[in-house]
């Protein structure tokens, strides 16, 4: 595994982890975000927007993302003017480009049984979306600002 953190004066902080693609590489990418966050001393409240935003974007790189012998990448970046983290995941599959479910059907019931992690992402993110990635995968990418309290 490989992870570089750059520390230039008044440049962006980055993270890099390739990590493998399964539950265990999933709650990996979570742990590492978390571990990273800490060293950049984010608010707690950042820090826990951007943890759940992580653990949603790498369970789907795995659940719906993975191409088997592929890994999977986080990328975190802080661009420290605007106290902003930038996630990134990055799969090998293409094909899947992730829609948010409805949170709720209709009639008030519970809508898809999946999809609903992007619901959670639109509410802790102020903005997502998704990018390809040559030859034939995908970024999924989320940004969270600092909120006033």
């Amino acid at each position: 595994m490989h992870s570089r953190t750059s520390r230039l004066p008044g440049a962006d902080h980055t993270f890099l982890q390739l990590l493998s693609s399964t539950r265990r590489g999933a709650r990996l990418a979570r742990l590492l975000a978390v571990g990273q966050l800490r060293t950049w001393q984010l608010s707690p409240s950042l820090t826990e927007r951007v943890e759940h935003v992580v653990a949603e974007l790498a369970a789907n790189a795995v659940l719906h993302g993975r191409v088997a012998g592929r890994d999977f990448r986080l990328g975190l970046r802080l661009t420290p003017a605007t106290g902003t983290v930038r996630i990134e995941v990055t799969d090998a599959n293409g094909s899947r480009v992730p829609v948010p479910a409805l949170a709720q059907a209709p009639d008030g019931t519970l809508g898809a049984e999946s999809g609903r992690g992007l619901v959670l992402v639109s509410a802790l993110a102020d903005r997502w979306g998704t990018q390809p990635y040559p030859p034939s995968g995908k970024t999924v990418w989320a940004e969270c600002a600092p909120r006033p309290h």
